[in-house]
Formats: structure tokens, sequence, C-alpha cells
């Protein structure tokens, strides 16, 4: 693929090429055609006008001009804050007002009923940046009439006055990954300038690097790293730089990894003596085993050799570990005792840091550096879906990311599933810049099968799912694209009372709902269908037969079966 391709990959993830109606007609020069009365941009001449615009900015840059950038889409606020501070550039948001520009040399002066304010004159500016030209005309007519050049994001539907007054004008969609990515080129253009300046004049530039980040990111909720509030930059999963399809290349991508799991004694708050690693999940097979499992088949697929480090949070939890490693001695898996002598500090979900200095202070990542490693998987909760993931690993060793979490996309909270870190960046960083900064992959739902209570557990071990290569396949058979929603009563709560519960699992395969509560008991070879609720009063007993097929039923006693 050429550098050409790439760029224009890029442009059409971020919805560049998306116009909003049929353009007009000093527009049409942009287009590539139209689509149900949707203007499809050529990202070939979005490409061009980038070029154009970044060279024009580099050059003003070079002679340290004021630029003023203006927005109203408050989704974006945060992107250019930040591109503001990383270049130095001072704004000025006086251009809410109007005639902030013509009228700059008198001061404004504002009474109200409980306070008065004065707008001092603001410097002229030697560039106006627009990233939504369509509403700002205003600020548009006043640079204008004072011949300030003016570089903006364009749409089919602007009318021909306005768009005549934007000297450097960008066809593309104002989507938010589009703005980050156009604020991105505006940062590194800036910088480069900067830098250059700074070395004419002799002097020295010192700046520590942060992770270049070339995809659209979302800025969302922030998160406490560390014991401080860090801003997490979101990347979209479909925005990833891909890996190569070639399997000679991902062995190479792989080589570098370590799959490190942290057991403790979860399994206990779901009324199980031991890890959560070690209940059974499928065929007799537990979540350890088929972590290990999927382990072997991927390092067997690529001739790769990806090691498995268990790190054990206490005695009990390593010699319960023990036991299971015992049976897959043949398989590269290395079992640990978490460091008992830990200072007390800030830890952060999971224990990840606690962990993570553990293997520091034990040798283990000099090791590891010692046979090519560069990276580690670390794994937050008992994810049955695939963990690991050549694309991520790819993006971040492209890109140079130090640490990275994976985020479900459907609900972008603080609670993440796996983590990504450079094991350089542990074994020479200080412990306080161990996490900085944040950057999170928003993931696929499917991506994320947790073990959390026994609800999950009776979805995994029905015949919606099937274990292939260590990781659970979701049943094609099943048409709802979403799992059932299943509650179980506290009767279920434990494991073993659930598994005493059950004489086989159910078919769910078209079960929508299921919600049982009270003493209940299910026979051999039953089936669920739509929605099914089963309520046994207290003092009753609700015994669910052999073979019985329930499908959209309420069932309160046994008279109802």
């Amino acid at each position: 693929m050429t550098i050409h391709s790439a760029v224009i990959q890029k442009l059409l993830r971020t919805n560049a090429h998306l116009g909003r109606r049929v353009a007009e007609n000093h527009f049409k020069i942009y287009t590539y055609g139209a689509r149900n009365g949707m203007t499809i941009i050529d990202s070939d001449k979005t490409l061009v006008c980038l070029r154009s615009a970044c060279n024009f900015i580099g050059n003003l840059a070079r002679e340290n001009a004021r630029f003023l950038f203006v927005n109203t889409n408050p989704l974006v606020d945060e992107i250019i804050e930040q591109m503001i501070k990383s270049t130095g550039c001072r704004n000025d948001n006086s251009w809410r007002l109007g005639g902030f520009l013509t009228n700059s040399l008198s001061p404004k002066k504002f009474r109200s009923r409980n306070q008065k304010f004065n707008l001092t004159s603001v410097n002229r500016p030697d560039c106006v940046v627009i990233f939504d030209t369509e509403r700002k005309s205003s600020v548009i007519l006043e640079a204008t009439r004072l011949q300030i050049p003016i570089v903006g994001l364009v749409d089919p539907s602007m009318p021909l006055e306005t768009f005549k007054k934007i000297t450097y004008p960008i066809p593309a969609n104002d989507s938010v990954q589009f703005v980050y990515l156009f604020c991105n080129l505006i940062t590194k253009t800036i910088q480069y300038e900067q830098k250059k300046l700074a070395a004419a004049k002799g002097e020295v530039v010192v700046k520590e690097e942060e992770p270049e980040i070339r995809e659209a990111a979302l800025p969302v909720d922030k998160i406490k790293i560390d014991g401080i509030n860090d801003e997490l930059l979101v990347l979209p999963y479909e925005g990833l730089s891909p890996a190569s399809d070639d399997p000679s290349k991902i062995k190479e991508l792989l080589d570098k990894l370590v799959v490190v799991r942290i057991n403790d004694s979860e399994g206990t708050n779901m009324g199980f003596d031991g890890p959560k690693s070690a209940i059974e999940i499928s065929n007799g097979l537990t979540y350890l085993d088929l972590l290990g499992n999927y382990i072997e088949s991927l390092n067997s697929k690529y001739g790769c050799d990806v090691p498995l480090l268990l790190m054990n949070d206490d005695v009990n939890t390593h010699n319960d570990i023990l036991k299971i490693v015992e049976k897959q001695s043949k398989k590269n898996i290395i079992c640990l005792l978490k460091d008992q002598h830990q200072e007390n500090d800030v830890k952060i979900h999971f224990d990840q840091k606690e962990a993570l200095l553990s293997l520091k202070k034990s040798g283990k990542l000099d090791d590891l550096l010692s046979q090519g490693k560069e990276f580690i998987l670390l794994l937050n909760s008992d994810n049955l879906a695939e963990v690991v993931d050549p694309n991520i690993l790819n993006h971040l060793i492209q890109n140079k990311i130090k640490y990275c979490m994976e985020m479900e996309e459907k609900f972008r909270t603080n609670t993440t599933m796996n983590t990504w870190v450079n094991i350089n960046s542990i074994a020479n960083n200080p412990e306080t810049k161990l996490f900085r900064p944040p950057i999170a992959v928003a993931v696929p739902v499917s991506r994320n099968l947790p073990l959390e209570e026994t609800s999950d557990l009776l979805i995994f071990k029905s015949d919606l799912y099937k274990c292939d290569g260590g990781i659970l396949i979701r049943n094609e058979a099943r048409i709802n694209p979403v799992n059932p929603t299943i509650e179980l009563g506290p009767e279920f709560e434990k494991v073993a009372d659930f598994g005493s519960r059950f004489k086989s699992i159910p078919s769910i395969i078209d079960l929508d709902s299921l919600k049982v509560t009270g003493d209940v008991w299910f026979g051999n070879d039953v089936i669920l269908k739509g929605l099914v609720s089963i309520n046994a009063r207290p003092g009753e007993k609700i015994v669910i037969p052999d073979g019985a097929v329930l499908e959209n039923k309420s069932i309160n006693g046994q008279q109802d079966l």
C-alpha cells in the first residue's frame, strides 16, 4: 500500500468524504458524486487542500504569526484547547462578540444587573482558522473586511458569497474525528516550525515527547490514575492502523508480546473457594485452561512465542493455580507470586501498578527485555473472548504509545478491560510517571465476555457458546445479535448451588430474557425461548421437568407447568 493510499484511508475513516446534502454548483469541483441525496466529497481534493492549508500555516508559524481559532461546536472544544496548549498559541475568545475585529481598537464595556466587565482591544490575528464556517459567517465577514486570510472547513451547502471569502477552503465533513485529525496536523506543523526556529537561534528545546496519536480520538470522562485526574483520550477501534495480513509480519509483532494475568481470590464473590480462574467454564475446562489453550493455539498458528505469565496475589491462590498449571506443563506458562511487601501507594484498577512494580523488583522485566519482548498485555478481567489483537499492538508500536487501556465502546466508563504497557516504560521510568498520559481504545462489545456472576456462567455453559481454540465462539444459530438478559435469584448466587440446581444447562439459543426467583430446579434438556419468568413463592418449590419447552411463559407455581 502506498503512503497516498494509507492517508486516503485515514481520511475515509473520519467520514471526511460525507457531505450533508447535494452540493451547490461552486462546490462541485470538490465532489466525487452524490448518493441518496448526499454529496460524496473527493478525498484526493480534500488531501490537496489540507496540504495547502498546512503549508500556509507553517509559513506563518515560521514568522511567529498570531492565529485565531474559531469554533462553536462544544464536542470539539477540548480537542482545540489541547491543540492550543500543545502549540503555545494564545487564543482570544472575544470573537464571540460582534465587531470584535473591525472595532478592535475600542474597548467594550458591558453592564448587567449583577456585574459589569470590560473587554480590552484584541490583537489583530495574522490568520483565522474556522472549524464550522457555516455557523460563523460574521467572523468571516469581519476577517474579509480587514483582509485577514481564512482557513476553514467548507461544506457542500455553503453559499457562494461565504465560500468566496475563504482563502484556504478544506472540503470535508466537520465530524469530531476529522476535526481531531485536522488539529493534529496543525499541531505537528506549528511544532515543527517552532523547533526549526529554536535550532536556528541556537536554543535547546527540552520537551518530553508525548505519544503520537495519528487517528481520530474522542475525549471522554476524566478518570483517576496515580491519584490525579488526567484527561483520557479514546481512540475508536475502526481508526487503528491495521496490522499486515502477512503471517510472518504478525509473528514479528506477537514475538514482542507477553500476556500477564493477575489471579486473586475473587471467586469468593461467587461463593467459590478459590480464585475465579479455577471455575469450570466449558467441558471440564477452567478459565485458566481456556486461556492456556488460546495462547498455545496462537503460538501454533503464527509460529510465535507468546508466554503466559501468571501473577498470583497470595500464597493460597498461588497453590491453587499451580495445581491447574501442572496439567499444562508442556505450555509456556510461568507462575509468580506477587511481592507481598509493597509500599503503601495509590493503586489503580485490579492492582495493575502493584503487579507491574512487583515484576520490576523481581528482575523478571529484565529477563523479558533480553528475550526481545516489548509489550505486556495485562488481562484485567476473566475475559473469555479473544484478547490478543495484532491491530492494537501494531498501532501502539507504530505510534510509540507506552500505555493503553481497552474500553467498551458501548459504555465509555472508567471500567477498563485489558491493558497494554510498554516494558521499557516500567523498567526505566519512575513510579509517578508509569501510567501517563492515559490512552484508551474503544473496542467492540464482542471483544469482552467477562465472568462476573453465575448468570454469566449460565450463558457460557449453554449452547449459546462453543469452545474453539481456547476462546468462546458465539453460536451462529442465534438470530438476535444481543445475548439474553438473565437474572438469577440469590439461590443461584454461589457456584456450588448453581451447579446443583441444573441437571443440565438449558438451551437458550432463542431466549430473550430469563428471570428466576425462589426455590427453582431445572431438569435435563430444558429449552427456553422468548421471555421466560419463573417465580417460586416462599415455602414453595418449582421443578422444571426433563425436556420441558418454555416459550414466552410466566410460571408462578408447579401447576403452571
